[in-house]
């Protein structure tokens, strides 16, 4: 594992930091090579249950490193892309923690996580075209998804940054923090640990994958995510500490 990335652990809760403050955390090819095989691992280890992304030195990620852009370089990962993660997702939920800036492909970044904590000085852009360059990390495509398509328009063509505040009133940010996001972003974390494993893992797939399914197909597309959640030990286990009014011992089976 670079140094450009570094992970920790903790409850379940694998924590995964862009770790190249000098240069605002700009992503470079290895980062996201280290940040692959950080998802892997997520999705690997079975006591881990969610993953917090964020960036060292009061900065979530500021893009791609341009130096390296100029040799050449691309800051992907195979075909997961930004970071090991525009293109793709783990099966488990990944937060994003946001402060200072997350602009370009750093925005597409920490729009391509489940969940948005940011700090309430936090700024988020694409600001792409301002360099002669196209949002082509995801934001000229998840944003008009997300938001209205002329607002998503006047982001992407102006490149003008858009505040934490007005950002969360969108809805693109599930929580603001006073303090540092990781704060916030822990709590998220710990709440989804404590939930059923594989119902989590599960109910992340259809929230994702559903995006564009027709809805008369609902029910059929979404039966191989769920059907083996219900017959899972971890199912009876809940209803049993439901009616016992304990905690519940998850098994992941």
């Amino acid at each position: 594992m670079t140094d450009e990335v570094l992970v920790t652990e903790a409850d379940g809760v694998i924590e995964v930091t862009i770790n190249r403050p000098d240069q605002r955390n700009a992503m470079t090819k290895a980062a996201a090579e280290a940040m692959s095989d950080a998802w892997d691992r997520l999705d690997s280890e079975p006591s881990l249950r969610c993953a917090i992304l964020t960036g060292a030195g009061g900065t979530f990620c500021s893009g791609m490193d341009l130096k390296g852009f100029l040799k050449g370089e691309f800051p992907v990962a195979g075909d997961r892309g930004f970071g090991a993660l525009t293109s793709w997702s783990p099966k488990k939920p990944v937060i994003a923690a946001v402060d200072g800036y997350a602009l370009a492909g750093g925005m597409e970044l920490a729009l391509a996580c489940d969940m948005l904590v940011a700090s309430r000085g936090a700024k988020f852009g694409v600001p792409e075209a301002k360099r002669g360059l196209v949002a082509g990390g995801g934001g000229a495509v998840v944003l008009p998804r997300l938001l209205p398509r002329p607002l998503a328009m006047e982001l992407v063509l102006t490149g003008d940054p858009l505040t934490a505040e007005r950002a969360y009133e969108l809805g693109l940010v599930n929580r603001l923090t006073d303090g540092p996001a990781i704060e916030g972003a822990r709590e998220l974390a710990r709440t989804i640990a404590a939930n059923g494993p594989l119902a989590v893992i599960a109910s992340k797939g259809v929230v994702r994958d559903s995006w564009l399914w027709p809805i008369e197909e609902v029910n059929t597309l979404q039966s191989p995510y769920i059907a083996g959640v219900f017959s899972s030990e971890d199912a009876k286990e809940g209803a049993r500490a439901f009616a016992e009014k304990r905690k519940p011992e998850w098994k992941g089976k």
